[in-house]
């Protein structure tokens, strides 16, 4: 997905926000919040959700205004849906721990556990998955039972394309195997990832080198500096510093993480000191980190920059309210929890 510059304009947000809040009421009536946070989860179905609200198919800003879209169509009906949105592109994506604090009266779940996920999904795609593609976009979708889902986004600065990743709470055994639903991009090149199944006994060895101490780490990388590495070796040395590193090392030693999972998600440890200590493991003690890109999915879908053909108002307005109709009469009201939402039509008026 590669990057296009601009935003959304207000024309078509706002019927995106329209037609993506419906299409949302309805999912919760016909099967609960938690199908929701399940489809967000699904690459297709996100993908294919992004193509009916008539977004760029083939843009990287198909997700961060997607995710938007929704999170402000539902909004003011969160407690009613049981269903919550956090998070989002660049700066807002740092406000996730304290927009899942604010709703903790309206959830059944201590939203610590929640900020826990959110922070380790976030950790894993930028430092235990060095892909190339750095972290911009964050959005956390909720219910109020706890149940969610991630919807993340990175971007190569040297390519200016895009690479999404998908998580889901149900079926999630370990955040650091094997963690995700779904990683996609059109491209596939090499990646060190120490989630595999094939990097565990390197995360064994790498949680054991982080508590020994930082003098012995910092001298075998100078060492390793100086060596004159085949150019097929796929660990690269130049922006390792050691002296750089001798602080979060005496941190890591300090703590003394009984795991991967623990030392990952100790402040600091971040994605060239992991890249350091899977160094030290690979060449001095032979214990290799997986280095397949678990890049899974592409997608062909079409939207607004005209592909396969440019939006077209008036059916798009005919859809929104075709959809508000459908609500209606689904007989919601019948369902305690989402009386409010016959108030849907004074609450947000038809767009003109």
């Amino acid at each position: 997905m590669p990057l296009h510059y601009g935003r959304a304009p207000r024309w078509l947000f706002d019927r995106m926000k329209s037609i993506s809040r419906e299409i949302t009421i309805l999912i919760v009536e016909e099967y609960g919040p938690e199908e929701v946070v399940k489809r967000f989860s699904n690459p297709f179905w996100f993908q294919a959700f992004g193509s009916l609200l008539g977004f760029d198919w083939h843009s990287s800003g198909l997700t961060t205004t997607v995710c938007g879209a929704f999170k402000e169509g539902i909004k003011g009906l969160e407690k009613d849906l049981s269903l919550f949105a956090a998070g989002g592109k660049g700066k807002t994506s740092r406000k996730t721990p304290s927009e899942i604090e604010s709703v903790g009266s309206l959830i059944s779940i201590d939203p610590v556990r929640l900020q826990y996920a959110s922070r380790m999904a976030a950790k894993v795609d930028n430092s235990a998955l060095q892909d190339t593609y750095q972290l911009y976009h964050h959005m956390f979708i909720f219910t109020g039972k706890g149940e969610w889902a991630v919807v993340q986004q990175g971007m190569n600065e040297h390519t200016r394309y895009a690479r999404r990743y998908h998580w889901l709470s149900d079926g999630l055994e370990s955040f650091v195997c094997e963690p995700h639903k779904a990683v996609c991009c059109d491209s596939k090149g090499t990646a060190l990832n120490l989630v595999a199944k094939e990097s565990l006994e390197a995360q064994s060895v790498i949680t054991l080198l982080s508590c020994e101490h930082p003098d012995k780490k910092v001298k075998e990388l100078k060492k390793l500096k100086e060596i004159d590495l085949p150019p097929r070796h796929n660990v690269s040395i130049n922006d390792i510093h050691p002296e750089r590193l001798y602080k979060i090392f005496i941190s890591t030693y300090e703590r003394h993480p009984e795991d991967f999972k623990t030392l990952l998600g100790l402040k600091g440890v971040g994605a060239k000191t992991l890249r350091a200590l899977s160094l030290i493991a690979e060449l001095l003690y032979g214990v290799k980190a997986s280095w397949e890109d678990p890049v899974r999915y592409s997608f062909a879908h079409g939207g607004k920059d005209g592909h396969p053909y440019p939006v077209n108002r008036k059916v798009y307005d005919e859809s929104i309210e075709f959809l508000r109709s459908a609500v209606k009469k689904a007989g919601i009201g019948n369902l305690e929890k989402v009386k409010a939402l016959k108030r849907l039509d004074s609450k947000y008026p038809a767009i003109s």
